[in-house]
């Protein structure tokens, strides 16, 4: 069994990840559905060890077997695979995620064209949010790609690993990669601000000391993108509210509020008869309304906001499940089964919405 044939294989299936786990046959998601290889040979410790470790240097295998995880990139064909490989059972697995090469635009990912607004901000802090693998990271790189075509710019990102390259365009783009271009999310953020950069990608805000670099950014001119794993605008601001201490929450609240320019909550839904999948979203635009809550913390009335406020751009994700269910790209059985407010889409529904 070759691994480079198996990264063809998920190519050529146009599947979204690849699982390699002893004991099992090989892996791989279409469609958002996990399918086994069944006419390969279910694959045993040493291979799974053998097909990792060459794709490794040799500090990497010292990492792996060190800390038992790493995350990395590896270059095939033209496309990239991010990659976790870790231990489990005492063996080696890995999991890899292909990073298709060419950079999307917003239109050909179906995503509501009023994000691309956030392209032509000068400052503030744009949000990207939802669980693992939804789709967050390809979002933003048709976002940073579009500034970078249009803008001539300094964009610096910060990732763990680099997923998709920025091809040359108006902008120059450094992009830096953790354990290899940098130590820590800390430091390189902390050196982002002596680099001059005009557009800052901080591939995930996770812990106390990346929120508040930040919002740092943010605060000091700085356009910044980034990602946290919530399922939706309210639950973004609490979570970067409640990472800080609660005699330092009213300073941040003022911060957040005063930074914040868009939440865009996404999640990827199952296509009508297609293996394919479609984007369901929620955007929160900070308009005075919206700022006045963060300030109060008061977050419980962001929903209502979202619902009412769609003339400030804002879109309430149970209303987007709407538009595509009445567009014909998902079922109502879909709609029911991702909605994070049911009781509102039944709503829209007593209302002949949907």
């Amino acid at each position: 069994m070759d691994l480079n044939k198996l990264f063809q294989l998920v190519i050529d299936k146009n599947a979204s990840d690849l699982h390699l786990i002893p004991g099992y046959y090989p892996t791989i998601r279409v469609g958002g559905e996990i399918y086994s290889l069944t006419t390969l040979s279910i694959i045993d410790p040493d291979l799974t060890q053998q097909m990792v470790f060459s794709i490794l240097s040799e500090e990497q295998k010292e990492n792996l077997l060190a800390n038992r995880e790493i995350d990395f990139a590896y270059s095939y064909n033209n496309n990239r695979f991010r990659i976790n490989a870790y231990f489990a059972q005492g063996g080696i697995c890995a999991s890899f995620r292909l990073i298709i090469s060419k950079i999307r635009t917003l239109e050909d990912l179906l995503i509501p064209a009023f994000i691309r607004q956030v392209v032509d901000y000068r400052q503030g802090l744009v949000l990207l949010t939802g669980p693992t693998g939804e789709g967050k990271s390809t979002t933003l790189a048709a976002l940073i790609n579009e500034i970078n075509n249009k803008y001539a710019k300094h964009i610096l990102t910060v990732e763990d690993p680099i997923e998709y390259i920025y091809p040359k365009s108006k902008s120059i783009v450094s992009q830096r990669e953790l354990h290899q271009d940098t130590h820590s999310w800390t430091v390189a953020l902390k050196s982002a601000l002596r680099e001059d950069p005009d557009v800052i990608l901080v591939g995930e805000m996770r812990d106390y000391d990346t929120i508040s670099l930040v919002l740092t950014a943010a605060e000091t001119g700085h356009l910044v993108f980034s990602t946290l794993h919530t399922n939706s605008a309210p639950e973004s601001i609490d979570r970067i509210i409640d990472v800080f201490s609660p005699h330092q929450q009213n300073q941040v609240k003022n911060q957040l509020s005063i930074v914040l320019k868009m939440i865009v909550s996404q999640r990827l839904l199952p296509k009508n008869n297609s293996t394919d999948r479609v984007p369901a979203v929620e955007i929160l635009v900070n308009s005075g309304a919206v700022a006045a809550t963060i300030r109060e913390g008061k977050t419980y009335l962001i929903d209502n906001i979202l619902e009412t406020s769609e003339k400030d751009g804002c879109l309430l994700f149970e209303k987007h499940l709407v538009s595509l269910y009445h567009a014909g790209l998902i079922s109502k059985e879909t709609a029911f089964s991702y909605a994070i407010r049911p009781k509102e889409l039944e709503n829209f529904i007593k209302k002949g919405k949907i």
